[in-house]
């Protein structure tokens, strides 16, 4: 193993450190308080502005263990499957580009510190042959969304990649789970199944498109 893969290594494990430790701390009590009943009270104490709030519950899950399929179920279960889906899909962007703006202009000098250049310059090639990919399938897998969007943007992914594959993996998490809220979670093996499959078959799309 060269130098540049060990310290790139050492730099994804601080990353995940960084997000499973809340999980492990307070992950208990986030999924006891957001449950799917409890994420929709909580929601609905903002009144019309439930759908903001669902928006930050997703945002947040940046730093703290927010159990986010289970705020877009309830988002899905309080609006409907076509505009809870729209709320959750906003949500899930909005997260994935704030973690991978702030890691771009803000991360870059700690990522150097951790991995050092030869690190920062193998990340630089993984996201740059294989990001939109990367990218696209995270968004439906746990703890992994907003490591990768992290990583992208301490590699300095191209952000006409990075934003398309954004959306290519958070519109059909957002809309499967918002489903599953909708119709009483009564099919959730055709929600994980389709938040897989969606994003391969959009990111092959929009690969070509970008190609072009």
């Amino acid at each position: 193993m060269t130098r540049g893969n060990r310290s790139l290594i050492i730099l994804i494990l601080v990353i995940l450190a960084g997000i499973i430790v809340p999980f492990v701390i307070w992950g208990a009590a986030f999924d006891k308080t957001l449950s799917l009943e409890g994420a929709r009270q909580w929601m609905e104490g903002y009144g019309a502005w439930a759908w903001a709030a669902g928006i930050v519950l997703l945002v947040a899950d940046i730093a703290l263990p927010v159990p986010s399929t289970v705020v877009m179920s309830a988002l899905g279960w309080m609006y409907g499957w076509w505009l809870g889906g729209l709320i959750a899909a906003a949500g899930s962007m909005l997260s994935g580009a704030i973690a991978y703006v702030a890691c771009r202009w803000l991360g870059r000098g700690a990522a150097r510190w951790i991995a050092g250049e030869e690190g920062l310059r193998r990340g630089e090639e993984i996201f740059e042959k294989r990001g939109g990919w990367l990218v696209a399938l995270s968004r439906w897998m746990p703890v992994l969304p907003e490591a990768v969007a992290c990583l992208a943007g301490l590699s300095r992914m191209n952000a006409r990649v990075f934003f398309p594959a954004l959306a290519c993996g958070s519109l059909p998490t957002g809309f499967a789970f918002a489903a599953i809220g909708h119709l009483g979670q009564s099919e959730p093996g055709w929600a994980m199944a389709l938040s897989c499959i969606v994003p391969v078959m959009l990111w092959l799309g929009a690969a070509r498109f970008l190609k072009r």
